[in-house]
Parts: structure tokens; sequence; C-alpha cells
């Protein structure tokens, strides 16, 4: 017992609206239904959890854990009420507090704990159809001076667990799981093949029809990773848990959940750092990075993409090292520094030509080609031009050069290409090829399910109104409304953010 007032659930509490008692009462029933008929929770015991910071004993943080997400409508994790885990190793000094509250970075066994817990609710989310009801978006200087030091170490073997040769006598690294067995390479071939998949549905259809089974076979493979194979194997099983967590975060992202997202891309982080990949996990990084530029908070991408660059290691090839570039000269366009973003994106230039292709890419790299290259050259120069409107008519060329070499199978970066070049002729005073690239948007959308899209499309609306006295653009802008949610319209930057609430 701390004695000093556990604030996070004390906020969530509120957000809850239930009295102690009633809480008490809710938490003997759900823990009855679990099997542990002995639980006796008062109201007095409840007033110590949120007045005086006792650390109730499980299974209660778990029991809570389910409640709150129930009542919130949005997933509620042991540490986002506040209680830390017993038994884990390297905890660090100021997890739990207001700078740290989630204690990162994690230790391997805690990564699979929250990777299960945290998959676990969003499925029950999903269940019930629930939708988000508040939660806050981590700083990015918050999550960068929390897994610096980390980030750029070793992992070091769990602590006390014996390394075996045969996945047949794997022990387990964890508790409270559900009885998965050990799995060998075909099992893992099998999961590999299915990250591809689900890739490529997102890339064509975006985030909105999958997420729910990604999010499932990822929870699948935490329960995997409550074992102990073989190096080789559980490397390629934390690779997995990366790419699956990356997607988990995407998608979430693609459909407005964005404190979600960014909890997968903080979970990918550390699964790919587990696994050895510290490419894989700065990627991981950057994504969270884009997404901050998407939400109007560029300040906090630069910072995560300050720690994704240092932290992605030196094995990282200059292709991936060009991308990150690219999400760096974007969080700069936002901020108007036109010189820093040309330089920036001018480094990310010579570093994708410099890649010779003798390396294989890994395969969370094989969609940032040229086209992908100019697709983010793009919207550089159309952010950029929102602060000079010269930077349109370089937009405009990126543009039509990421839309001549897209391939099949990528219509939802082909829509946000039509986008950037409708915007960027708006901007260059150019109505009459901005209709024709926004209808080619148009037609396109029906096809994908991406709440980023429509963000994109209301920035792009926001540009149509100084032309609303053109027949041409007024119909456009009618066919605009009638493609957005009126939610839409109403979104602002910033600030306490919300699931399903993505400000452009």
């Amino acid at each position: 017992m701390s004695g000093e007032p556990n604030t996070r659930l004390n906020d969530l509490f509120g957000l809850a609206g239930w009295s102690k008692g009633e809480l008490a009462r809710m938490v003997n029933r759900q823990a009855a239904a679990m099997g542990h008929l002995q639980l006796a929770t008062d109201t007095s015991r409840v007033r110590r959890w949120i007045d005086m910071g006792e650390s109730p004993r499980d299974p209660v943080p778990e029991v809570l854990a389910a409640l709150f997400t129930e009542r919130l409508g949005r997933v509620v994790t042991i540490e986002d009420l506040g209680f830390g885990r017993r038994g884990r190793v390297g905890k660090r000094r100021d997890a739990g507090t207001e700078k740290n509250p989630d204690g990162l970075p994690w230790a391997p066994e805690r990564t699979a704990a929250v990777l299960t817990e945290f998959t676990g609710m969003d499925l029950m989310l999903n269940r019930r159809g629930l939708v988000g009801a508040g939660a806050a978006l981590a700083a990015g200087s918050a999550l960068t001076g929390a897994m610096y030091e980390w980030l750029h170490t070793v992992p070091a073997p769990a602590a006390g667990v014996p390394r075996l040769n045969d996945a047949m006598y794997a022990d387990r690294a964890g508790f409270d799981r559900y009885e998965a067995a050990p799995i060998g390479a075909e099992e893992i071939e099998a999961l590999e093949r299915s990250v591809e998949v689900f890739r490529a549905w997102d890339a064509s259809h975006g985030g909105g029809l999958q997420r729910k089974a990604v999010v499932g076979q990822l929870n699948e493979v935490g329960g995997m990773l409550a074992y102990r194979h073989p190096d080789h194997l559980q490397r390629r099983l934390w690779g997995v848990a990366a790419n699956l967590a990356v997607l988990a975060g995407w998608m979430s992202h693609d459909v407005g959940l964005e404190p979600t997202a960014q909890k997968y891309f903080v979970i990918a982080a550390h699964a790919a750092r587990e696994g050895g990949d510290r490419p894989r996990a700065g990627e991981a990084l950057s994504r969270a990075a884009r997404q901050m530029v998407h939400l109007g908070r560029p300040d906090d991408a630069l910072d995560l993409m300050k720690l994704a660059k240092s932290g992605s290691g030196d094995e990282t090839l200059p292709r991936t090292r060009a991308m990150l570039h690219t999400i760096e000269a974007w969080a700069q366009a936002s901020m108007g520094r036109g010189q820093a973003m040309r330089r920036t994106l001018g480094e990310a230039e010579e570093l994708f030509v410099s890649d010779k292709g003798d390396v294989p890419p890994p395969s969370w790299m094989q969609m940032f080609d040229e086209a992908d290259m100019h697709g983010m050259q793009a919207l550089a120069y159309r952010t950029l031009a929102e602060h000079d409107p010269a930077a349109a008519t370089t937009a405009q060329r990126h543009a039509k050069l990421a839309l001549h070499l897209r391939e099949s199978g990528h219509q939802r970066s082909k829509i946000f290409d039509y986008i950037s070049l409708a915007s960027a002729c708006f901007i260059a005073d150019d109505p009459e090829q901005a209709d024709r690239y926004a209808r080619l948007a148009l037609g396109s959308m029906g096809e994908t399910s991406s709440h980023r899209t429509w963000d994109r499309l209301r920035e792009m609306y926001r540009l149509t109104g100084q032309f609303a006295g053109s027949a041409k653009i007024q119909d456009l802008r009618q066919e605009i409304e009638m493609v957005l949610p009126r939610s839409i319209f109403k979104k602002s930057r910033g600030g306490q953010l919300r699931d399903r609430t993505a400000p452009a």
C-alpha cells in the first residue's frame, strides 16, 4: 500500500459512474463466475484501492480490468488501473508513475502477458459491439524517454528459464495462459504466411474488415509465447508477434481507434526487440510517428522518429532508412519547416537509390517501393503547401509518379495519391484538375474501409471552400458530404483523443 491515492483508478472510476458499493458487488460476481467463490470484496476495500493506493490480490486486478473494459467500451489493462504485476524482472523505478504509467520497457514475460491480455480485451469489445469511450494518447517524448536505453541494448535471456533444444520439452514462461501447446517450424511458417495474407488485404481494402481476425491471430501467438521454445523458433515467433501487432495497430489507426493503435505499436516494438530485430522495432515506432502526424501532433512524431532512427541499429537497410526519413519529412512539413523537409527528403532519395537490392528486404518492407517513395514525397509537399503554396507543384509531380507506378492491390494508397493530387491542385488554384482527381478518389472509396481516407478527404473538402461559387465544385462538395459521416466534419486537432476519433 503506497498511502497515496491511485489517480489512474480514480479517474476511470469517475468515468464509469459506479458507486464503491456497486463496484464491490460486481467484483464479487465476476470473480465467482471465474471460479473464485471465496472472494468477498466490500466498499471499504474499494475505498482503500482508490484513496490509499492499496493493490488488490489476484485475481482482482484482472477482474477489474474486465469490468472497466466492458463499462467504458475500450481496452482497459491492469496497468491502466494503476496496478503493477508481481514477479517481473527489470522493473523501472519510475514504472507506474504519471511520467511512465505503463512501466516501459517491459521484460519478455511481461510483453507476452500484456500482448495476451490486451488482445483478449480488444476481442471482447469486438464481440459485444462496443465502441471507444475515451483514452489519452501518450506523448512521443514520454515513450522516447521510457524506451531509449532499452531499445539500444541487446535483449537479455528471460530470467530463470532453461534453454532447451526440443520444443517438446519447452517450459511455460508465464502464468494464467490458456493451454496452448509448443509449436514447431511448420506452424510458424503457416503463421508467417498468414501475416502476408493479412498485409495484402489491408493494403487493398483497408483495416476495417480484417482487424478482428488479426487481433485474434495475435492473441493466439501470445499464448504460444507463454512457452519457451528453442532460440531460433522463439525469435521467429516474436517476429510473427511483431508483424501482427504492427498490422493490428495500423488497422486500428485506419478505423480511428487511436489509443488502441498506439498500444499495438508499442507491443510490436517490444516483440521485435525481443526477437532481435531492431530495424523492425524502429519501423513499428515509425508507425506511431505517422499516426501522430495524422493527428496533428508533429512534435510528438519527431520525438518518436529520433528513437525509431537511432534504435534501428546499423543493420538497417538503406531503403528502410529512406522510409524513416520520409516520415520525419512529413512531420517537418506539417510544422512548416520547408528547408528541413527538403533536406530530409533529399537524404531519403539518396538512401533509396543507394540500396543495391543485393540483400533481400524483410517482408515488412516489401510494401515500400518507388511508388510509396513518391507517395510520401507527394504527401510531404502537399502538407508543406499549406504553409508555402509554391510546394503544391512539386506535390502534384510526385503524386502523378506514384499513381503511374502503383501496382494492383494497393487501392488505399491510390486513393491517398488522388487526394494529395487533388488537394495540391486546389492549393495551386487549378480547380478544374482538382475536381477530376477528387472524383477519381471518390469513385474508389467504396472499395475500402478506412477512416483515414475520410480524414484526408475532409481536409480536401476544406480546400474546396474558396471555389464553392463554381457549379462543378459545388456539386463535388455535395458528393463529398454524402460520402463522409457527419461526425468527421466535427473533429478537432490535439487535446484528449478518443477511440474512433482521428483528427486529420
